[in-house]
């Protein structure tokens, strides 16, 4: 998309400056490429991709009906697990015709489950409509992948249909996996209403709870702070006989009440899954640190990290920014250096998510000059970027009155193909407005809509 330069009516700096007299190169975020990787693997990584964009640009053309089925096949792969659905769906148009291709219900699965996660239930009832001209008839594992379409994005009366259409065929009817991925999504999108129902219909099918439902019923009742029936969740689990609590569950219970503040009940539930023979992992030991962080009972935060030490669980990134976020929330800027140091001091990668702590909290505290700073290490570093660490210095730019900078960040994450989304839309919109910059704002506000009207494209037309 073609970027025109802005004005505001009024005399204030342009929002899209022109690049080519900027002294300063902006910032060079790396997004694929992985310089640890070594010169094989970086080589491997690259042929794939010169492979994948080749079938892609065939993909275009109806000359190419007899490739050579192992090019096609792996293309298609790499795209499906990189969840890049229009490259994969390109690229499925073109298998269809070649002269060798033979429909095959796991391939529309595994489109599907990508399509699932990427949230294009319009794009898999395309699909599904053409698994049928193919004269395909849908297994349990299809119908289970568009449930999951569906439920991933919200849309739980399809879902839910999909799931009436397997109970009248005779050989597809749901099972134990097909009803986890639906009471999954509706923990979700918090549509516990809809639980019950759920669970009453297994019951009535013989369809017993496992590991996988109890627990993603435990999680998502925490994360509601519904904790009555966490815990009768955990009741009923432990008397099925057959699904006893493991760490997820331990950890989940932990993570609930250390989220709302619940100490006491956090380090109860501690004690009673120790007494139950559950041994704590890493993870547990990283939702101790972030609940007694955001507790600000820093002194227990410390001797979590001692323990550690002592039964020989190492510290990781995820460990580092639990506690990085914590201390720079606080304002505590000294031990938020001294712990980002010992991170690095230990051979560890600060990662997005490390830096966003780091610019959030120079921000508060008004310290542009440590944000410039902070921005230097990204460009020299091959840290893999993403949508929420530009909306967060983007932010701090704009706090600080930095437009023009702003302005950059916002070119280079299109340039990187880092999404915009409402938060980045609402953080530039913000700080033009303060300025009075009244054309700079409309024409954010029609870029937001031309990007979320473009999520919607009609793409599958074979």
């Amino acid at each position: 998309m073609e970027l025109h330069l802005l004005r505001s009516t009024v005399s204030t700096p342009t929002l899209y400056p022109d690049r080519t007299h900027k002294p300063n190169p902006p910032i060079r975020c790396l997004s694929s490429s992985k310089r640890s990787s070594g010169p094989k693997e970086l080589s491997r990584i690259l042929r794939t991709e010169a492979a994948v964009k080749n079938i892609e640009r065939k993909a275009n053309s109806n000359k190419y009906n007899n490739l050579w089925p192992k090019a096609v096949l792996e293309a298609l792969d790499e795209a499906v697990a990189n969840n890049l659905w229009e490259t994969a769906l390109k690229i499925f148009g073109l298998l269809r015709k070649q002269h060798w291709y033979e429909p095959r219900c796991q391939t529309y699965a595994k489109l599907f489950m990508m399509l699932g996660k990427c949230k294009q239930p319009e794009q898999a009832g395309l699909l599904f409509e053409l698994m049928l001209t193919d004269g395909l008839k849908p297994t349990v594992d299809v119908y289970t992948a568009l449930v999951s379409v569906y439920g991933k994005s919200g849309l739980f009366d399809k879902a839910f249909s999909t799931v009436d259409d397997m109970k009248s065929i005779s050989d597809c009817k749901p099972d134990v996996y097909t009803y986890s991925i639906l009471i999954n999504c509706c923990t979700k999108f918090s549509r516990y209403d809809l639980i019950e129902q759920v669970l009453a219909e297994m019951s009535y099918l013989g369809i017993g709870c496992n590991t996988v439902i109890y627990n993603t019923l435990i999680d998502g009742y925490g994360k509601a702070e519904m904790f009555e029936l966490m815990e009768d969740s955990l009741t009923d689990m432990i008397e099925s006989g057959s699904c006893l609590p493991d760490v997820f569950t331990f950890n989940s219970f932990l993570g609930a009440y250390g989220k709302s503040g619940q100490i006491d009940k956090m380090e109860k539930w501690y004690d009673e899954f120790q007494l139950m023979g559950i041994k704590p992992d890493l993870k547990t030991f990283n939702v101790l640190i972030k609940s007694y962080g955001t507790a600000r009972m820093y002194e227990k935060m410390g001797s979590v990290m001692e323990f550690m030490e002592k039964r020989y669980f190492t510290p990781t990134v995820v460990t580092y920014n639990i506690v990085i976020e914590v201390f720079g929330k606080a304002g505590n800027i000294v031990k938020m250096e001294e712990y980002f140091r010992k991170m690095k001091h230990q051979g560890m990668k600060p990662s997005s998510i490390t830096y966003c702590s780091l610019v959030s909290a120079y921000s508060k505290a008004g310290n542009i000059n440590k944000v410039d700073s902070i921005l230097r290490q990204v460009e020299n570093s091959d840290v893999i970027l993403d949508t929420a660490f530009f909306n967060c210095i983007i932010s701090a730019y704009g706090r600080a009155g930095d437009i023009n900078k702003m302005g950059e960040l916002f070119l280079t994450m299109e340039e990187k193909k880092c999404v915009p989304d409402h938060i980045t839309f609402a953080t530039m919109i913000q700080a033009c407005n303060a300025l009075g910059m009244t054309a700079a704002v409309e024409d954010l506000k029609n870029r937001m809509i031309t990007t979320n009207d473009s999520s919607g494209t009609r793409l599958i037309g074979f």
